[in-house]
């Protein structure tokens, strides 16, 4: 059996595939890789199928990740921009490279993003679990965190690296909103204050949110507790504070807080690549 040998993780990094939509009303989250435009980039960049349920690979959060192979393999570093070597000798970021049999890859702190991917020819064949074989880091569902000494199977490549279009340049701006089912909850300028407000990305965003400080707390004009409810992929949730939360791959299936606007999914991936302490603004969709 061909593996990945792990000898030492930086920050998080965890087995990502397209997640487990379709499951809320079970109370399972979607999960799944944040930045999907570079996941699936690469894949496509050795060769693999990037459908849902089909080749894993690692997403490594602020980078930091050294590894040892028993097989030969094509591996593509994408999203967050990270120094990669093989043995010590550079190698390229957003390209395909060869890993020998025995040699070492390494990945060094990230320069700019936070998230970036590593997927090599074959993908990672951990067991899937309901439909997936993504790490929930919420509920814990799927495959543990990846930490030294972790070894990871190799599945058997399916194509070989070919050229493919590089995934298009990230929409610069604010992030996309339409508004959310709890509008009523604030006052009817809140979506306005919103977009008219400059956050910043606080150090607790994770997978399941992204939490945003700074700026003009949103106040609510109705009292009381509002009854959980479901939950989708980009609300912005307002919780007592008025610091705005934009729920990501990991986020609960129900909640109690209101939902002032929701996050156009095209943006998602932004999400996934604000740094703590980078700025954050919201445009409403015309």
């Amino acid at each position: 059996m061909s593996t990945w040998e792990v000898l030492d993780v930086g920050g998080l990094v965890t087995v990502q595939d397209a997640g487990r939509p379709g499951l809320a009303h079970l109370g399972v989250p979607r999960a799944g890789w944040l930045d999907a435009p570079a996941a699936r980039h690469a894949h496509r960049l050795v060769g693999n199928d990037d459908r849902p349920v089909a080749q894993a690979l690692l997403e490594v959060t602020l980078g930091g990740l050294r590894l040892r192979s028993t097989a030969s393999r094509w591996v593509a570093v994408t999203g967050a921009a990270c120094p990669v070597s093989v043995d010590g000798a550079a190698r390229g970021h957003g390209r395909p490279e060869w890993l020998p049999a025995g040699a070492e890859l390494r990945l060094g702190p990230a320069t700019a993003g936070v998230r970036s991917y590593l997927a090599v020819a074959g993908g990672l064949d951990v067991e899937p679990v309901l439909g997936s074989r993504s790490t929930d880091t919420l509920a814990w569902v799927g495959p543990p965190v990846v930490a030294a000494g972790t070894v990871l199977a190799l599945g058997e490549p399916v194509g070989s690296p070919v050229p493919v279009d590089v995934p298009a340049v990230v929409r610069p701006g604010p992030l996309r909103v339409r508004p959310g089912p709890r509008a009523d909850w604030f006052a009817a300028d809140a979506l306005d204050r919103l977009c008219a407000t400059s956050y910043v990305a606080g150090p607790a965003s994770d997978r399941v949110g992204l939490r945003l400080e700074a700026g003009t707390a949103l106040e609510r004009v109705r009292p009381g507790e509002l009854a959980s409810e479901g939950m989708v992929l980009g609300a912005v949730q307002v919780p007592p504070d008025g610091r705005p939360v934009v729920l990501l791959a990991d986020h609960p299936t129900t909640g109690g807080y209101p939902v002032l606007a929701v996050v156009e999914r095209d943006d998602l991936a932004r999400c996934a690549q604000v740094r703590p302490g980078g700025a954050v603004r919201f445009v409403r969709v015309p």
